[in-house]
């Protein structure tokens, strides 16, 4: 159990690690959303031999039971560059090469000191989808790359 004077961690203190194409990858992401477990509900409802008072029918009770885990897609944001990574692992898995191009992710987050404190892992991940923000000549802000992928495992480790 950790300790009650155990530090608040704070959202922009991270490093997300992604290998794409037998490498790793070190990406600098401004925004990682959707990192979310959870797990179904079968609910159960039952007549008991309890009677209720003034009746001569049972007492219905519901149970709620925990069913099957799965997770969310995440998706993540980042500066476009020239760089073609996001992309030919997004085209790899459309061209059907999908179990191949399953990768690893991890995300550490980091206190104020910065030493790892919580480190999250998903394995199995693969793109979903692919797209860059839109384009205006009026603007003057960073084109944005952003992919979703899906992922089969994750779990907390640290």
């Amino acid at each position: 159990m950790a300790p009650l004077t155990s530090e608040l961690l704070t959202s922009y203190r991270f490093f997300l690690r992604l290998g794409i194409g037998g490498g790793e990858n070190d990406c600098y992401f401004l925004e990682c959303q959707g990192f979310k477990r959870t797990q179904d509900v079968i609910e159960i409802c039952e007549v008991t031999s309890q009677k209720r008072q003034g009746g001569s029918k049972g007492l219905p009770v519901r149970t709620k039971l925990p069913s099957n885990s799965k997770s969310g897609n995440i998706t993540l944001r980042q500066g476009l560059s020239s760089s073609k990574n996001f992309w030919k692992w997004f085209e790899d898995v459309e061209k059907g090469q999908w179990a191949k191009q399953r990768q690893f992710i991890s995300l550490s987050i980091y206190d104020q000191k910065s030493k790892k404190e919580v480190r999250f892992e998903l394995a199995g991940a693969w793109p979903t989808s692919y797209k860059i923000a839109d384009v205006s000549a009026k603007s003057n802000e960073i084109e944005i790359e952003e992919l979703e992928i899906a992922f089969e495992e994750f779990k907390r480790t640290q």
